[in-house]
Protein backbone atom coordinates (compact mmCIF):
# COMPACT_ATOMS: atom_id res chain seq x y z
CA UNK A 1 0.00 0.00 0.00
CA UNK A 2 1.59 3.41 -0.92
CA UNK A 3 1.89 5.88 1.49
CA UNK A 4 -0.30 8.56 0.24
CA UNK A 5 -3.53 6.38 -0.21
CA UNK A 6 -5.98 6.65 2.44
CA UNK A 7 -5.41 3.78 5.58
CA UNK A 8 -9.10 2.14 7.19
CA UNK A 9 -8.08 1.17 10.54
CA UNK A 10 -4.07 1.13 11.92
CA UNK A 11 -2.64 -2.52 12.88
CA UNK A 12 -1.96 -3.15 16.20
CA UNK A 13 1.97 -3.44 14.85
CA UNK A 14 1.28 0.39 13.18
CA UNK A 15 -0.61 1.57 15.79
CA UNK A 16 2.74 0.59 18.38
CA UNK A 17 5.25 1.90 16.14
CA UNK A 18 2.71 5.41 16.46
CA UNK A 19 2.72 4.99 20.20
CA UNK A 20 6.95 4.40 20.53
CA UNK A 21 7.45 7.63 18.20
CA UNK A 22 5.02 9.57 20.10
CA UNK A 23 6.30 8.42 23.48
CA UNK A 24 10.17 9.17 22.35
CA UNK A 25 9.21 12.55 20.80
CA UNK A 26 7.38 13.30 24.62
CA UNK A 27 10.45 12.39 26.96
CA UNK A 28 12.73 14.73 24.31
CA UNK A 29 10.59 17.37 24.64
CA UNK A 30 10.21 17.04 28.79
CA UNK A 31 13.99 16.78 28.56
CA UNK A 32 13.87 20.10 26.51
CA UNK A 33 10.98 21.95 28.86
CA UNK A 34 13.19 20.82 32.06
CA UNK A 35 16.47 22.23 30.48
CA UNK A 36 14.19 25.50 29.68
CA UNK A 37 13.22 26.15 32.91
CA UNK A 38 16.26 25.02 34.64
CA UNK A 39 18.31 27.34 33.25
CA UNK A 40 15.59 30.38 33.30
CA UNK A 41 16.36 29.58 37.41
CA UNK A 42 19.75 29.79 37.09
CA UNK A 43 19.07 33.02 35.35
CA UNK A 44 16.54 34.49 37.54
CA UNK A 45 18.44 33.82 40.50
CA UNK A 46 21.48 35.44 39.01
CA UNK A 47 19.37 38.46 38.65
CA UNK A 48 21.61 40.71 41.25
CA UNK A 49 24.30 40.04 38.62
CA UNK A 50 22.77 41.70 35.80
CA UNK A 51 24.09 44.88 34.67
CA UNK A 52 22.07 47.76 34.26
CA UNK A 53 22.90 48.97 31.43
CA UNK A 54 19.82 49.72 28.79
CA UNK A 55 21.56 47.66 26.33
CA UNK A 56 21.88 44.44 28.35
CA UNK A 57 18.55 44.61 29.75
CA UNK A 58 17.44 44.80 26.16
CA UNK A 59 19.26 41.20 25.54
CA UNK A 60 18.19 40.11 28.72
CA UNK A 61 14.47 40.62 27.88
CA UNK A 62 14.64 39.11 24.36
CA UNK A 63 16.52 35.86 25.73
CA UNK A 64 13.75 35.38 28.68
CA UNK A 65 11.40 36.10 25.80
CA UNK A 66 12.73 33.53 23.55
CA UNK A 67 12.70 31.37 26.14
CA UNK A 68 9.14 31.55 27.38
CA UNK A 69 8.38 31.02 23.58
CA UNK A 70 10.49 27.92 23.35
CA UNK A 71 8.64 26.43 26.45
CA UNK A 72 5.22 27.41 25.22
CA UNK A 73 6.07 25.82 21.87
CA UNK A 74 7.36 22.32 23.85
CA UNK A 75 4.15 22.54 25.96
CA UNK A 76 1.70 22.55 23.38
CA UNK A 77 3.57 20.00 21.50
CA UNK A 78 3.42 17.95 24.78
CA UNK A 79 0.00 18.28 24.73
CA UNK A 80 -0.51 17.66 21.19
CA UNK A 81 1.07 14.25 21.54
CA UNK A 82 -0.86 13.75 25.21
CA UNK A 83 -4.05 14.04 23.12
CA UNK A 84 -2.89 11.60 20.14
CA UNK A 85 -1.76 8.79 22.87
CA UNK A 86 -5.42 9.39 24.38
CA UNK A 87 -6.35 8.64 20.94
CA UNK A 88 -4.74 5.69 20.27
CA UNK A 89 -6.20 3.65 23.69
CA UNK A 90 -9.67 4.74 22.61
CA UNK A 91 -9.75 3.70 19.32
CA UNK A 92 -9.82 6.59 16.66
CA UNK A 93 -6.02 7.68 16.21
CA UNK A 94 -5.74 8.03 12.22
CA UNK A 95 -9.13 9.39 11.91
CA UNK A 96 -9.59 13.42 11.13
CA UNK A 97 -11.43 14.69 13.97
CA UNK A 98 -13.53 17.13 11.73
CA UNK A 99 -14.72 14.91 8.93
CA UNK A 100 -13.77 11.00 10.41
CA UNK A 101 -12.24 10.21 7.27
CA UNK A 102 -8.57 8.15 7.88
CA UNK A 103 -5.93 10.52 8.29
CA UNK A 104 -2.55 9.66 4.94
CA UNK A 105 -0.32 7.61 6.55
CA UNK A 106 2.28 9.63 5.37
CA UNK A 107 0.97 12.57 6.79
CA UNK A 108 0.85 10.66 10.28
CA UNK A 109 4.36 9.68 9.15
CA UNK A 110 5.44 13.30 8.94
CA UNK A 111 3.21 14.36 11.95
CA UNK A 112 1.98 11.50 14.63
CA UNK A 113 -0.18 13.68 16.40
CA UNK A 114 -1.72 14.94 13.63
CA UNK A 115 -5.74 15.15 14.60
CA UNK A 116 -7.15 16.59 11.03
CA UNK A 117 -6.67 15.15 7.50
CA UNK A 118 -4.80 17.59 5.27
CA UNK A 119 -7.85 18.98 3.56
CA UNK A 120 -9.49 19.77 6.86
CA UNK A 121 -6.19 21.44 8.38
CA UNK A 122 -6.49 23.43 5.11
CA UNK A 123 -9.96 24.79 5.81
CA UNK A 124 -8.84 25.33 9.37
CA UNK A 125 -5.84 27.71 8.23
CA UNK A 126 -8.25 29.35 5.90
Amino acid sequence: MSDNVAIGKLTPAELQEFETALLDRRRILMGDFRSLEDAETRDTSALSNLSTHLADMGTDSAESDMSLGRRASASSEIQDIDDALERIRDGTFGLCESCQKPILKARLDAIPYARLCLVCKQEEEG
